[in-house]
């Protein structure tokens, strides 16, 4: 009839439009691609029941949660939880132990797998290589219950550490040490397994950058400095963002293994005190309100430090 007349057939609305064009394209991917879907929902499903339905449990922050009465029958009590935290007296050294720790953590233990990774990256034996990176990697792979006993019984009294430094005393239980032995431990354990995504990084690195170096009389620092380092500067970048963004997530597992009444001064962090509080005092309103508040911490971390890097290096997440 339009065409008839000399009219123009109406425009279809646009968001009307791109919906048929998205559905279409989604139903043609996925006859295409249902493998890979497949494959896929296994991922899907794990993260939906583990990260993502566990986040109702947030409300309890904002509860007098009893386990008789559940969500529906507990006592709202708006921000109470989050005010006894910010009153209480363990606040100033939890927020302060957490820090000192993760910013120790990552001033000495996050470039070492790259310094590793540059002299992993040096070595011309194959075989060495290989040795090397198998004996760096074994730590990451033991049960951190057996970490844990084996950094007491080298730092007790009698410990084959203790006795080397000439001590007496157990350092795993002295307030002095016991944030030197976490970090150090923390790098000797997590060394090798971090430092493959940067060995990853340095192989596709290309190879003429090198010989162009050479040319101009560079020699091997010179290349790490000029050609290297920079060639894997966004990855760096990167997982440095993602360390920033967990900057307050203290090796739970590993503290709670260490720590004592007498080392609470120094060791005690939010992730622990959530641990007393919700599970040994059962004051499960409180612990979720005190993980809620560290996890929103991280979250303006990780968003300030992406915000920094994009600024400045146009390298960001998101």
């Amino acid at each position: 009839m339009y065409v008839e007349t000399g009219g123009e057939l109406p425009p279809l609305h646009p968001c009307r439009w791109g919906n048929i064009v998205n559905i279409t394209t989604i139903k043609k991917d996925f006859k295409r691609n249902w493998v890979v879907y497949l494959i896929a929902l296994p991922v899907v499903v794990f993260f939906a029941v583990f990260a993502y339905a566990p986040m109702v449990g947030v409300l309890m922050a904002f509860q007098n949660y009893q386990i008789k009465g559940g969500f529906l029958g507990s006592p709202w009590i708006g921000l109470k939880n989050f005010t006894d935290f910010f009153k209480s007296y363990y606040f100033g050294r939890l927020i302060w132990n957490t820090f000192i720790l993760s910013f120790y953590d990552l001033l000495f233990g996050f470039p070492a797998p790259i310094l590793f990774a540059l002299l992993m990256n040096e070595l011309r034996s194959v075989r060495y290589k290989r040795v090397v990176q198998t004996i760096t990697y074994m730590p990451y792979f033991i049960s951190i219950v057996v970490i844990a006993g084996i950094i007491k019984d080298f730092f007790s009294s009698n410990g084959a550490i203790t006795l080397l430094l000439g001590s007496t005393s157990n350092l795993i239980g002295n307030v002095s040490s016991f944030r030197s032995i976490f970090v150090g431990t923390n790098i000797w354990q997590f060394l090798g397994f971090n430092s493959v995504i940067y060995m990853a990084a340095l192989s596709g690195v290309d190879q003429e950058l090198y010989d162009a170096a050479a040319l101009d009389g560079a020699g091997r620092l010179g290349k790490a400095l000029h050609v290297t380092l920079p060639s894997i500067m966004s990855t760096i970048i990167i997982l440095l963002i993602l360390r920033i963004g967990n900057l307050l997530t203290v090796s739970f597992e590993k503290i709670l293994l260490l720590y004592a009444p007498s080392t609470y001064s120094v060791s005690d962090v939010i992730t622990t005190f959530t641990y007393r509080k919700g599970l040994l005092e059962s004051n499960y309103g409180y612990s979720t309100a005190v993980g809620l508040f560290n996890s929103a911490l991280n979250f303006l971390m990780l968003v300030t430090a992406n915000f920094t890097s994009k600024k400045l290096t146009e390298t960001s997440l998101f």
